[in-house]
């Protein structure tokens, strides 16, 4: 079973639901905080699209 965890983000305006939204200043913020959650959420990180990221637990 897969989950998504978290949502990385630096466009607010373009994500929402009942996932943890993260939104960053920049790029290299964004990348930082994938970087983090993935290590503490025990997940990985996916691009699916240009500036927003999703953490994904593969149970």
């Amino acid at each position: 079973m897969k989950e998504i965890s978290a949502i990385i983000t630096t466009r607010r305006e373009d994500v929402s639901g009942g996932t943890p939204v993260f939104v960053a200043k920049d790029e290299q913020e964004m990348q930082d905080i994938a970087f983090l959650l993935e290590k503490i959420l025990d997940g990985m990180v996916h691009e699916i699209a240009p500036r927003i990221l999703v953490i994904v637990r593969h149970k």
